[in-house]
């Protein structure tokens, strides 16, 4: 198992039509694939490169938006996932009135551009 990720901030991917939903409802209770796991996926800065391109590269701009880790409590859990890493997994529904920041990730050039804090 690689090294812990524990992050102050995590991060949650949003096609544009979730994104959408969960604004006017204000809440997120998952996409298809958080359902089927029973808990919503999320990342850390250093992984969101990894989720962009593994499940949002090639559909419409996604939208990002950061959390505080720390207002999630023991229903944030980190999870061994993708390449034994661990992932942050909300056990829960997410407050869409919680988010820190949101960053549309648009393409100039084909390139995905991501706000500073993702590396």
């Amino acid at each position: 198992m690689k090294g812990r990720t524990v992050t102050k901030f995590v991060y949650k991917l949003f096609r544009q039509s979730e994104w959408q939903e969960a604004m006017a409802s204000g809440t997120f209770a998952g996409s298809p694939d958080d359902r089927r796991d029973g808990f919503i996926h999320l990342s850390a800065a250093n992984q969101v490169r990894g989720t962009f391109e593994k499940y949002f590269a090639s559909g419409p701009e996604p939208v990002l938006v950061a959390f505080d880790a720390e207002r999630f409590g023991p229903a944030l859990k980190w999870e061994v996932s993708r390449g034994g890493e661990l992932f942050p997994h909300l056990y829960g529904i997410l407050d869409i009135s919680t988010a820190i920041a949101t960053s549309h990730i648009r393409r100039e050039h084909g390139v995905p551009v991501f706000p500073a804090e993702i590396r």
